[in-house]
């Protein structure tokens, strides 16, 4: 899918600073940049670079002023705000156009002179490359000039101090960190210049507002009257780099080879938007996902969500089989982790769901490749994980005598509902939440079935999950009302109608009758439902927060209170074509409601979905500008489309 942003989008308030462009480079470094080509925000930057996969990221170049000169007149293309007095770089005025598919490419017009930019990483490297194709269609000589500002910092840290930062040769370097300019154009030295820069969207989150950035060069191309030229800069952590013209072919061939197996435009830019969050891991020699950019690094329950939409949707089996390896061999005492540090820390395993949602993540894989020899390797880790649960593990964790799993004590939260605001659950959900048990009823028909397939002892695997069946329907479901507890606590949480009720719709195996799933969706779909994702909780519950914003602690109160969450909705649209007999009918009824997505992945960040919205009225992407969960659980709903209404193909990296 090609987007395009004109003047008429750059006229809209606000758009210079909260539109963006991503791209990835399979290390967890990326490039991202306003629509208007500039900063708004401290993780933002032409090459951040991963210079430990995923996480240790430092932001190398964070921004590069662009002049074009005529007739010592000087024209902004860069557009930047800054937090001093230093007067506003407008390049808007000169921006005509913003094209993003594969790779974003920004088109500028000054009496005459056209000049196209494009932007692209080279995967598995720390390299970005730039090209300039520039047309001088006036009777007048022009030069361009391009001015690099580096950080030399953590891609979070806004720079407040000044530091000697120096070109040698090609490169430039703070004396801890390296940067080399590769170029067919002049580079000069210059004396070193610091600017701040403006944050507005960190500010507005209670986060610096400003930071610093230097130059301490200057790369010049002339281009005389009525003649053409393309000019080509690389960025990159090594001295030796693949050509532009090389990165940006194979950009565009990596794009083109991503989209394969999708006919739906929007399934197509979605399969593209994934590529982004899948990412070595250093530390454990495999691959991982990050859960969201800027802001996120990867975390064991938003991958085991993430990982059947932007791995097994896309056909990219051995990145699927390589992340579950790594969290099968870092299971202890049947959890898996949450979190995996840098440096020598233990791993965090401060989750309930994640273990759970493994074992559906392996009997996904093993159901689209048939590698049943690697579902045996696993077998006994799995069956660990259900053993803890059983027994009782970390965090109170542990099975009740009604089959039921209970989770959390004193500030532990362990679901996804998980922030803890100065000592203050906002939302507690101590006791036996409604998706941790749908999960473990899944996981234990799953553990059924994969050991009969293998021939292994089963033990009572299906037997107890009748008992959880039986005991789930009774305490969950309220027939008056038609819609599941939220949890099992004794608490005036319980009854609260939140969205987390869907998984016990949408999972391979459920426990619902036929009519008790339709009264689910129905109540989800009257107060929760949004074109953009689904309420945490409904607008008619006292405790509800419509809007989402401020500080952290008042983002942090309103994040499961009301905010629309986009990565549900896959739930959402999977439950409700199969309340609907995933007939042809429906799918065609379903697709035309995920016409909504469109606009989404228009705004904010280009080609992507954003982690969640405001609950009142959900038309603003919040958090984070890119989400793995959200586009990996929409492309769940269109594998299913797809399923019903075309024939499967696959992409192998």
């Amino acid at each position: 899918m090609e987007f395009v942003c004109g003047k008429q989008d750059m006229g809209v308030p606000g758009w210079c600073g909260t539109q963006s462009v991503l791209l990835g480079n399979g290390l967890g470094g990326y490039a991202s940049v306003t629509g208007a080509y500039g900063v708004s925000r401290c993780d933002q930057g032409i090459l951040v670079a991963a210079v430990k996969a995923p996480n240790v990221r430092i932001t190398l170049v964070h921004r590069m002023k662009e002049t074009l000169t005529m007739d010592g007149k000087a024209y902004s293309l860069s557009t930047q705000a800054f937090g001093d007095d230093t007067p506003e770089e407008n390049g808007l005025m000169q921006l005509s156009r913003l094209d993003y598919d594969a790779i974003p490419c920004w088109t500028y017009q000054v009496s005459g002179v056209e000049v196209c930019r494009s932007l692209a990483l080279q995967y598995g490297k720390n390299t970005a490359a730039l090209r300039y194709c520039l047309r001088n269609g006036s009777d007048r000589d022009c030069a361009l000039t391009l001015e690099p500002f580096v950080k030399f910092a953590p891609k979070e840290d806004a720079v407040t101090k000044k530091k000697p930062i120096v070109l040698e040769g090609s490169r430039v370097t703070d004396g801890f960190h390296s940067l080399f300019i590769h170029t067919d154009a002049r580079v000069e030295k210059r004396p070193l210049t610091w600017q701040a820069l403006a944050y507005p969207e960190d500010e507005k989150d209670g986060r610096p507002g400003s930071g610093l950035a230097a130059c301490c060069c200057r790369i010049t191309a002339e281009l005389p009257a009525g003649e053409d030229k393309i000019v080509d800069v690389v960025f990159s952590t090594e001295a030796e780099t693949a050509t532009a013209e090389e990165i940006l072919e194979e950009a565009l061939r990596r794009q083109a080879r991503l989209k394969e197996g999708w006919r739906d435009p929007i399934a197509q830019a979605l399969a593209a938007a994934s590529d982004v969050f899948l990412a070595d891991r250093e530390s454990t020699g495999g691959k991982t996902i990050l859960a969201g950019y800027p802001l996120f690094s990867d975390w064991g329950r938003d991958t085991m969500i993430a990982l059947p939409g932007c791995a097994l949707a896309t056909g990219r089996w051995k990145d699927a089989k390589s992340i579950l390896k790594t969290f099968l061999s870092y299971e202890k005492d049947g959890l898996v982790p949450n979190l995996f540090p840098e440096g020598d820390q233990d791993p965090m395993y401060n989750t309930v769901d994640a273990a759970l949602l493994l074992i559906d993540c392996v009997w996904l894989y093993a159901q689209r490749t048939g590698d049943w020899a690697f579902v045996r390797e696993a077998w006994d880790t799995l069956e660990r994980i259900i053993a803890a649960y059983r027994r009782g593990t970390h965090h109170a964790i542990g099975m009740d005598a009604d089959g039921l799993i209970h989770a959390g004590a004193g500030l532990d939260q362990v679901t996804w509902m998980d922030v803890c605001v100065n000592g203050i659950l906002p939302t507690p959900r101590h006791g036996k939440p409604v998706e941790v048990n749908a999960y473990w009823y899944n996981a234990l028909r799953i553990m059924d079935e994969l050991g009969r397939k293998l021939s292994l002892p089963v033990g009572d695997y299906a037997a107890l999950a009748e008992t959880v069946k039986q005991s789930f329907v009774r305490e969950f479901y309220m027939p008056e009302k038609g819609y599941l507890k939220d949890v099992v606590s004794g608490t005036e949480a319980d009854e609260q109608l939140r969205c987390n009720q869907i998984w016990a719709v949408s999972m391979s195996f459920t426990m619902l009758s036929p009519e008790q799933e339709k009264n689910v969706v129905a109540a989800v779909t009257r107060e929760l439902y949004t074109p953009c994702g689904l309420r945490t909780l409904s607008p008619r519950d006292k405790q509800y927060r419509g809007t989402y914003g401020g500080r952290q602690v008042a983002r942090d109160m309103a994040y499961h209170q009301g905010t629309v969450w986009v990565f549900p909705l896959g739930a959402y649209w999977r439950a409700w074509l199969k309340v609907n007999g995933n007939t042809r009918e429906a799918a065609a009824y379903a697709r035309k409601q995920l016409n909504a997505l469109i606009p989404m992945l228009r705004e904010g960040c280009l080609g992507q979905l954003p982690e969640i919205y405001d609950g009142d009225f959900p038309s603003v992407g919040k958090g984070c500008f890119a989400q793995a969960w959200s586009v990996g659980e929409m492309l769940r709903v269109f594998e299913v489309l797809k399923t019903i209404g075309e024939e499967k193909s696959e992409w192998n990296d």
